[in-house]
């Protein structure tokens, strides 16, 4: 995507079909889900969340002057760049590892936020996928690369290139496989790494 242009560059989809499954199958697991779509440029969420304003109080993303709120089987007619899973707030540590469970290799479950709120993209749509194609032309190389994080959804990138930092209030898994920890991103840790690693004038 990109934004200034608000354009696409590129889209990869679950399939309709699929996305029906997974809502049919993690419905099931937990019944509190409440669901939600992105197809490219539009949203959608499931009508179920007129009964529960605490939700859409807590989901800022979702507060969009086109946002359809419709029952969520009734947009399944085209591709879903991302199937949201909101679910009651705390949710335990691993249920994100749960939901994957359900979902086996049809989408990738991850989290940038807390564990009540999933988004699951097609399996190969991760932001290490993402920046290797932005860069396929570039002659710059993954080992070139220096990448930061703080959440589950960073993982794929961080281990990907060259050089992985996590910022110290991270999530613990992106601590670990990162190459480095730096401050906080309260304390600058993200500028601390850049002015260490380009050369002053």
């Amino acid at each position: 995507m990109r934004p200034a242009r608000h354009e696409l560059v590129a889209r990869h989809d679950l399939d309709p079909a699929v996305v029906a499954e997974l809502v049919d199958e993690v419905e099931d697991a937990f019944p509190d889900a409440l669901f939600g779509v992105e197809q490219g440029f539009r949203f959608a969420v499931d009508e179920s969340i007129r009964d529960r304003p605490e939700d859409l109080e807590r989901m800022d993303s979702w507060k969009l002057a086109d946002l359809r709120v419709v029952p969520i089987r009734s947009v399944l007619d085209d591709g879903v760049t991302k199937l949201i899973v909101r679910l009651p707030h705390p949710a335990p540590p691993g249920t994100a590892a749960a939901v994957q469970a359900i979902v086996g290799g049809r989408a990738l479950v991850t989290h940038s936020t807390n564990e009540s709120f999933l988004e699951l993209s097609h399996p190969t749509v991760t932001k290490a996928a993402t920046v290797e194609r932005l860069l396929v032309d570039s002659g710059i190389a993954p080992h070139e690369v220096v990448a930061f994080g703080d959440m589950p959804n960073d993982l794929a990138l961080i281990q990907w290139a060259g050089l992985g930092v996590a910022v110290a209030n991270a999530d613990p898994r992106l601590r670990d496989a990162a190459d480095e920890v730096t401050a906080s991103n309260d304390d600058d840790g993200v500028a601390q790494v850049i002015e260490r690693l380009l050369p002053t004038r």
